[in-house]
Order: structure tokens, then sequence, then C-alpha cells
């Protein structure tokens, strides 16, 4: 008789980081979809993946608005500090509120002695930096890194702001570099990005170390829907834009650029400007009504399909608007996932208008789709698409070299166009997977070791009167803060 074949071998371990498989502990405000948010999960699943214990402690997060691994199980989230204090008054005040409840989290972390239990081998802030000199306070042998996605002051001056506005920005300005200089190190999105802050703060460079670790991009998507793949297929080439509705974005320049290619080369080809449009966001809904008579003026046809649901739906929407003449321009709002990958994958060009763009996400999809990328050559872009190989990059400002670089992507043969998509995809899984980003935030965090016992031996930054003073004032304003929100829910 035969002996019973052999059991299968166990799976093997996940991989263990260098910096050991300790618990890594990450702040975040609100844990919604956004660029923020997705680097977070992404980092935070992939030390998880490298054998870290990951806890997300977060003031807010909605189980309709958030990702997936945030409501599955993936990843543990602990939802502190949640109420009573609002996101904003009456709209307004938003940044205080920001502060206040970020502060409000990190005391009653302290008060319940909940992140001691978790004895956490290292600690990651995002987008807010008030609770750094808190943490370095009550935690001081936790290295500490600060992951900062852009100089708030700066997102801040960019906007139309009243002489009240910009006095009430003032202080938060400065809390925000003074508070910066308590983390171990900070993190950024990209090189662009790094100049930038020490640009802003060039006291903060003498102070800590600034690394530039990528956001990354999934290497191993869900294919493409066929349902999703029919109704676009109608439409015949297609160059793609995928941004929010917002001014900043410039999506008017895809359009000016579309509408200079000759008339005869616009023939079944279609701009497709698809992106987040938030209803209640009135920048959203002017924007696209803007592009809509820009596109008029310039003698573009055009059609507005909003949250497509199914692909029948819009298989149908198409379908109506098309009963004369098919849109040369055809807007796409909040679209699900699904049709994104669609999009992406039969696409003959995505189109990438921002300025200065901190990082761009939307290039690396693109690039993994295996599509050419167009983008201007400034700000992220600069890092990620390689001009001529993976795409091609043009100056913002000059739309007959946009229209050009167009009309060489709808030109390129299947040869050509392959060979070119396959150096793209290749590019990203290298350089942009999630793995990539784990291997350098672990190393990075292995790095503050040493960081942290220098900084403990010496007298460092909490010593000095005008940061005491500081510290206490923080420890008083959060620490009353916390017992008028119990008060407040204990009613």
């Amino acid at each position: 008789m035969a002996s019973p074949p052999p059991p299968p071998p166990p799976p093997p371990p996940p991989p263990t980081g260098p910096s050991g498989s300790g618990t890594v502990v990450f702040i975040h405000p609100d844990l919604g979809i956004g660029g923020a948010e997705r680097l977070i999960v992404d980092a935070a699943a992939g030390l998880q993946k490298r054998g870290h214990r990951v806890v997300i402690f977060t003031n807010r997060c909605d189980e309709d608005h958030c990702f997936e691994e945030c409501r599955d199980g993936t990843l543990e989230v602990r939802v502190r500090a949640s109420a009573p204090l609002p996101s904003s008054i009456v709209n307004r005040l938003a940044i205080f509120c920001a502060v206040a409840r970020q502060l409000q989290l990190v005391l009653q972390l302290v008060f319940t002695a909940e992140l001691v239990r978790l004895e956490p081998q290292a600690i990651v802030v995002d987008q807010l930096s008030a609770c750094l000199p808190l943490l370095r306070l009550f935690y001081p042998r936790v290295p500490i890194l600060f992951y900062c996605h852009f100089p708030d002051l700066l997102l801040a001056r960019g906007r139309q702001a009243s002489l009240v506005k910009r006095l009430y920005r003032i202080p938060f300005d400065h809390l925000e570099q003074w508070s910066m200089a308590f983390s171990d190190a900070v993190a950024v999105n990209s090189l662009f990005t790094r100049s930038v802050v020490c640009a802003t703060w060039p006291r903060l460079v003498d102070v800590v170390n600034i690394d530039v670790v990528y956001p990354c991009v999934d290497t191993d998507p869900e294919p493409a829907l066929k349902d999703w793949v029919r109704p676009i297929a109608s439409l015949g080439n297609l160059v793609l834009s995928i941004n929010r509705f917002e001014r900043k974005k410039d999506i008017a320049l895809a359009v000016r650029a579309f509408a200079a290619l000759p008339t005869s080369e616009r023939a079944r080809v279609c701009l497709v400007l698809a992106g987040g449009h938030d209803r209640r966001v009135p920048e959203n809904k002017e924007y696209h009504a803007e592009l809509q008579t820009l596109a008029e003026s310039l003698g573009l046809l055009h059609h507005t399909v909003t949250s497509p649901d199914s692909a029948a739906a819009l298989s149908s929407a198409l379908s109506s608007s098309s009963q004369k003449q098919p849109p040369q321009v055809l807007f796409l709002l909040s679209i699900p996932n699904g049709l994104k990958a669609a999009l992406l994958a039969t696409a003959r060009l995505v189109v990438y208008t921002p300025t200065n763009e901190h990082f761009g996400i939307v290039p690396l999809e693109a690039m993994l789709a295996a599509c050419p990328v167009l983008a201007a050559d400034s700000g992220g872009p600069v890092e990620t698409v390689r001009d001529g190989v993976t795409g091609w990059l043009r100056d913002p400002n000059d739309v007959p070299a946009w229209s050009s670089a167009m009309r060489d992507a709808l030109s390129l043969s299947d040869a050509q166009r392959a060979s070119m998509g396959a150096s793209a995809a290749g590019h990203v899984r290298a350089s942009f997977g999630r793995d990539v980003m784990a291997r350098r935030l672990d190393d990075l965090l292995l790095s503050l070791k040493p960081v942290v016992a220098k900084r403990n031996t010496s007298s460092g930054r909490l010593s000095s009167p005008v940061n005491l003073c500081l510290l206490l004032m923080f420890f008083l304003f959060g620490t009353v803060l916390s017992v008028a929100c119990l008060r407040l829910i204990r009613g």
C-alpha cells in the first residue's frame, strides 16, 4: 500500500523588515478617500506585510467613505477623540479644529495609556505636525517620523484669502515649523517637495533630516472588466485626463491642446475628462461649467455623464448623446474604479496637466497600464515620467508643444506603443510598487534608532525655556479641551 503523500509545506512567514517586527503606530486626522490617505493605507499595509503590527489612530473614519483596507479588517484602525469637537465651525476655523482634535486624540492616548500598552517601535504622524511636541515629551525613546505632503502654509497662501484669514493663519504657520522640529526625521513625497520644504523652512534642515519616500501604486491591479470596456470602445481613440475638477489642475490645457489638433486628426478621437466631482464643493461645479464653456468656444462638441454606477448606465448615457454626433469632449464625473481601470487600459494617451504637482499618482497608474503619459515638465512628474521613454514632458505654458506631443502619441504604431508601454510598466513596477515603498520606509525607521539614542543623551530641543513654556501651554490647552469634551459627552 502506497504511503500517503507528504503534507504541503507551510507558507513562508511574512518578510521581516530590518527594523524588526514591532508595532508601528500611525496618527492621521481623517481617514477618508484621498491621496494622503491612500499613501498612509499603502504604507501601513506594506509594513504589515513585512512583519510589523500596524495600528492607525484617527479622529474620523467613515465606513462609507474610506478605502477598503480600512473597513474590511486588513488594517487595524482605531477611531479616537471623534467627538464632540467638529471638523469646522460654520464651515470656518478648519485648521484650528483639526489641531484641537489632534491634540485631544494624543492626550487621550496619553491619559488612557493606550499607546504605552502597544509598546510602539516607531510613530508615524501624517499631515498635521501639532502633536509632535507632546509625543516627544511623553514618549522620548520612541522614534517619531513626520510625513509632510507639502507645506500647509503654502497651500493656504495659494488660495484667495482675506486679510483677516491671512492674519488668522500666522500662528498656525509658525506652529507648523516649530512643531515639525520635534520629529526625528521628516519624510516627503518627492525631491520637488523636498526642495520646497528646504526653501520654506531653511532652519528645519539644520535640525532634522528630510528624506524622500515616494508614494506607490498597486502593481497587481484588478484587470479591466469587459463590461466597462465595451461602451468606451465606441468613442474611438481616447486621450484621457484624470483629475479632480479644480482650477489648479489646469484641465483647460488639455482642452486647448486637443482643439489645436488638425480637424482631420481629431476624427475618431475623443478627449475624456474624468475625475472627482463633489456637488457640495462650489469650485468643482464652477470649473466643470468653465470647461464646458471653453469647449464650446473652441468648437468642440461635449457631453457630461455624472456618476455612472454601471456599464449599462454609461452605455445608455453615451448612446443618447451620440444620436446626432458623438462627443469630442466627454466629461465623466465621479467615476467608479472599474471604469477608471477600463479607461486606463484603452486610452492611447494620458495627459496630466497640473504645474508643480507635489508628486502625482495618475502618471504612475497610467504607465502601469502600459499607457504613455504627457505631463508638465515641473514638479513630481519630472521624477516619474521618462521623457521620450515612458511618455513626454512639456512646458505647460506651451499649448502647441502639448498638441504636438498628442499628435506624436496618436500616430504611434502598435509596435511603438507596445514598446513604450512595456518600458513604462516596468519602470513603475521596479521603482514605485508597494513593496518598494514599504522597504524604504522600514529602512528609514531603522535609521532613526541612533538618532533617538543620541537625542536622549543630549539636552535636545525640549530643554530651552521657550520650548518648555510652549509645551506647557500645549499640554494645558489639550487637557482643558479633553476635560471639556468628556463633560459634553457625559451630558
